[in-house]
């Protein structure tokens, strides 16, 4: 971590870190991560009949164990483990013992049988959820100097960015096996160890079961050459401020968050190909039904167009699934 410096400079890590979850940070404000931008949960209630269409995959797998874990990591207001656990037939959801995982406060009117938490627990037999969750776990910016050096980018408080020392030990061995850097003044990359630790931890905390991340992604043969950082406030991009005013968000490295817990079994896929398994496919309903029961036909067609927003090419669809079998196989294998 980078200390703060005369003039206010630090590293993006910790200017991150503190505009997002310190005492004031975006993250504490009561309106919730829903008041800013809009993720595959808010989009549609049909994510979450995925998501417990999974866990009930996974719930068979484990042979329907007396207690079944459901862990939401970066949970927001809760909005995705009360849409699971509202869509779970009856006799899973009496098994299920449910945490959302966030470091905000717990909202109000939250169903009393789901536990607030920090941290996710250890020993969870089930699955672990992470939906935007890593692209918001803070990492360092390193950028090439006019002499070729890769060197961390600093930052104030207002935003204004100069560079600092060379980057060097472990972020310096993460840059070149996962985003080298060719030289180019001006080129940039997010170093993505915290993620790797961050998911490896998280990953850690499976007994049996699933854990899975679903964020925006990039892979070692397409890295973006200028990085991603960025920012959202009020549904709308902006520039990346780190005053608390807005969210500061990077792409996720999901391959290498991948390699990093060194368990078997681990595959990526897009969005539209995982839910496209779950049964999300956005097919129009058949033109018959509209005559034999138009109420009917006029929910399907919304409930196709809502599929289709989150399965698309361009949007939702390209977002990156991140599976990780914990003792258990493949759960989406065709």
């Amino acid at each position: 971590m980078t200390a703060v410096t005369e003039g206010g400079w630090r590293g993006w890590g910790a200017a991150a870190r503190a505009a997002l979850y310190g005492p004031d940070g975006f993250y504490r404000r009561p309106e919730g991560p829903a008041g800013h931008f809009r993720t595959s949960v808010h989009a549609s209630p049909l994510f979450a009949g995925a998501v417990a269409r999974l866990l009930c995959r996974v719930d068979e797998v484990l042979g329907r164990p007396a207690v079944l874990d459901f862990v939401d990591m970066g949970a927001g207001r809760g909005e995705l483990v009360t849409g699971v656990l509202a869509a779970l037939p009856a006799g899973v959801a009496a098994r299920v013992r449910a945490y959302a995982v966030e470091l905000a406060g717990r909202p109000g009117g939250l169903d009393r049988g789901i536990e607030w938490r920090t941290e996710p627990p250890e020993g969870i037999t089930g699955l672990l959820f992470a939906n935007e969750w890593l692209d918001n776990v803070p990492l360092e910016v390193a950028e090439v100097d006019p002499a070729g050096a890769l060197r961390r980018v600093l930052v104030r408080k207002d935003g204004t960015e100069r560079l600092g020392a060379p980057v060097t030990g472990p972020e310096a061995e993460w840059l070149a096996r996962w985003w080298p850097l060719p030289g180019g003044e001006g080129l940039r990359a997010e170093i993505g160890l915290p993620r790797d630790l961050a998911w490896a931890a998280a990953v850690g905390t499976l007994e049996r079961g699933l854990a899975v991340a679903v964020d925006y992604a990039h892979s070692a043969d397409a890295r973006p050459p200028f990085g991603t950082l960025t920012g959202f406030r009020e549904g709308r991009e902006t520039t990346p401020v780190p005053d608390g005013s807005c969210d500061i968000t990077a792409h996720v490295a999901l391959d290498s968050c991948a390699a990093a817990c060194a368990l078997p079994g681990a595959r990526l896929l897009p969005q539209r190909a995982a839910l496209r398994s779950l049964g999300l496919t956005g097919s129009r309903p058949p033109l018959t039904l509209a005559s034999a029961d138009p109420a009917g036909y006029v929910r399907a067609l919304a409930g196709a167009s809502q599929a289709a927003e989150l399965t698309a090419t361009g949007g939702l669809g390209d977002f990156g699934w991140l599976l990780q079998p914990v003792g258990i196989p493949d759960v989406l294998a065709d």
